[in-house]
């Protein structure tokens, strides 16, 4: 049984959520599935990936073949490196002392480039609404400044219209 893990599309129409499982290969794309490993929302930014990465590197180990996406997904959370790293330990190549270190120096890097991107995201946010605060404060204030000049200017036409109604000449000097 030729097993896959990929994923299960859940979420309305426009808005979708999916399941990472481990189903047979045969078994359609939101059927029957052996195992559910994980979840993923790509609505959110960034990416909001939830995945049991022990038992996604068990499967792998067992020989369980990820779809392009999941492969991405995968690599993205560590599993394809923790993965790497176990077939160096079972080949004698290094320790799983080694092994750990390595990984947890990579998290380590991964994590921070998550959170630079997290602080990235947010102060372009508070630099757009800053903006967007600023230009409708000099809308407004044009607008303020645009109606009292229409307002003085409609008080001078009626001052100057109300003694030639009243049938009076004006004083010429």
């Amino acid at each position: 049984m030729p097993t896959k893990i990929r994923l299960q599309r859940h979420g309305k129409k426009g808005k979708p959520y999916f399941h990472i499982v481990v189903a047979d290969g045969r078994a359609p794309r939101d059927g029957r599935f052996i195992e559910r490993i994980g979840s993923y929302n790509p609505i959110s930014n960034p990416a909001t990936i939830e995945i049991d990465s022990e038992r996604a590197t068990d499967w792998m180990m067992k020989g369980a073949q990820p779809t392009d996406t999941t492969r991405a997904i995968l690599s993205y959370k560590g599993v394809l490196y923790r993965v790497h790293l176990n077939k160096g330990v079972a080949k004698g190549k290094l320790t799983q002392e080694q092994a750990d270190a390595k990984f947890d120096l990579w998290m380590q890097e991964k994590s921070n480039k998550i959170d630079a991107k997290k602080a990235s995201l947010a102060s372009n946010k508070a630099k757009t609404l800053g903006s967007r605060l600023e230009k409708r404060q000099k809308e407004a204030e044009a607008m303020a400044a645009a109606t009292a000049a229409a307002s003085s200017s409609q008080a001078s036409n009626d001052e100057e219209a109300a003694p030639a109604e009243e049938g009076e000449a004006p004083a010429e000097a």
